[in-house]
């Protein structure tokens, strides 16, 4: 079979993770390493807005040792961003400029690294190059801390956070152990739009009965406030303190969400409600109706990002799929998404790649499935403790300077001469 020969291009997409460099990596180093299909490597500076505006960066040009820090370095290095295109039957305009900007470069493999939506642009562009007759490879590349994409066994960036997630609940149930004579409660809020993926994620760190966390607010749970209560109540009387890990998408019976941004929905590119507030709504709730002093805590994008205390499987995995994207591209494979494949549990813990349709991979949504859920509503079974532990397995190496603090890559960026007019 006779390759496709062009130039291929990365872009990253969505909320960064610790570990979407290692993927961008894989991607970067197996494209370089395949000289005789790819003529060159560009890299889209802040995801598909970046072909949007020409902004593309010379991968090529980059020094070898800074693109192999990628795989020990957080956050998105070539730029992400929160753009949804318009819907292709309606408006085909962003879609026919990025394929302009690709046929202006010679631009012949597209690999997007993101999540639902990435994999929609994707799957559009793809679609769109078909009906104009324009020979384009599109291969879409798993990334998104919430582990909600579908056909995926679990998505890099999961482990690296879980991991965070439950030694930070860990370290901060002992304080409110510490001091429960005055701060008695504490409410951890952790992310997770609409999948309780990461906050239960939280509880690996409940070791014994007493460890923290003693309630956990899943997404998938509705919140009720009397039975919120009366849990919390319980919690004090044997513990004589109460730790909760709260899931920042908890939403009431009717459907709506515990924590609103700004005290209302505001919404994001993606039409996806901007949550925050859920561990202050939890707060106010106890103080006022069960009358003791509560503490919150927001790990924000700290929690996302910590490369510092980051999954040595979940790095190893994100270049894997990163590398497995390109493989998969140079055989000819279009149209699809890279999936981790799960062989073996615990300590026979193995994990693969397959492949899943990008069309497929957009419109699917992976919740946290019932048998992960402990028959109360607010704690993990032991089927969710199997399946997540290996994932945080092994502590990600990370380059220490002298100043005892990482160093983490900075790509010189160089950028490649504008074909096309502006948009």
């Amino acid at each position: 079979m006779t390759k496709l020969r062009g130039k291929a291009i990365v872009a990253q997409s969505g909320g960064p993770t610790a570990v979407i460099n290692s993927s961008a990596c894989g991607v970067i180093q197996t494209a370089l390493g395949n000289p005789d299909v790819f003529t060159g490597v560009y890299g889209a500076l802040n995801g598909i807005l970046g072909v949007l505006d020409e902004d593309l960066m010379d991968l090529a040009k980059e020094d070898p040792g800074e693109i192999d820090r990628l795989r020990r370095s957080p956050s998105a290095a070539l730029g992400s961003c929160r753009h949804k295109l318009k819907d292709l039957q309606k408006d085909r305009t962003d879609y026919e400029r990025i394929l302009g900007v690709f046929r202006a470069h010679d631009i012949r493999y597209f690999f997007y690294i993101g999540g639902n939506d990435s994999m929609d642009t994707a799957a559009k562009l793809g679609q769109l190059a078909r009906e104009i007759d324009y020979e384009m490879i599109a291969v879409g590349v798993p990334k998104t801390i919430d582990n909600d994409l579908a056909f995926t066994d679990h998505c890099p960036g999961y482990g690296s956070v879980a991991k965070f997630t439950a030694a930070s609940v860990m370290e901060a149930g002992r304080d409110t152990e510490s001091l429960y004579t005055h701060d008695t409660c504490t409410v951890q809020e952790i992310m997770g739009r609409n999948a309780g993926w990461i906050a239960a994620a939280a509880g690996l760190a409940r070791r014994s009965e007493e460890d923290a966390p003693h309630i956990i607010l899943l997404p998938e749970v509705p919140f009720v406030i009397e039975k919120f209560i009366a849990q919390v109540q319980h919690s004090l009387k044997k513990y004589k303190r109460c730790f909760i890990a709260c899931g920042e998408g908890v939403k009431t019976p009717d459907g709506r969400y515990l924590g609103e941004a700004g005290g209302s929905f505001a919404t994001d590119a993606f039409g996806h409600a901007q949550l925050g507030g859920a561990s202050d709504a939890v707060r106010a709730i106890i103080e006022t109706k069960v009358g003791v002093k509560c503490r919150t805590n927001r790990a924000g994008t700290a929690q996302r990002n910590a490369m510092h205390f980051a999954s040595a499987t979940d790095v190893a995995e994100a270049y894997l799929v990163g590398a497995a994207a390109v493989e998969a591209a140079l055989e000819g494979v279009n149209g699809k998404m890279i999936t981790l494949v799960r062989e073996g549990n615990g300590s026979d813990y193995r994990c693969t790649t397959g492949l899943a349709e990008l069309e497929d991979v957009a419109n699917g949504e992976k919740m946290l499935p019932a048998e992960f859920i402990g028959s109360d509503g607010i704690s993990v079974t032991d089927a969710f403790r199997d399946y997540a532990r290996p994932l945080l397995a092994g502590q990600a190496e990370v380059e220490i300077a002298d100043d005892g603090l990482p160093v983490y890559a900075r790509l010189a960026k160089h950028m490649v001469a504008k074909r096309t007019e502006s948009r």
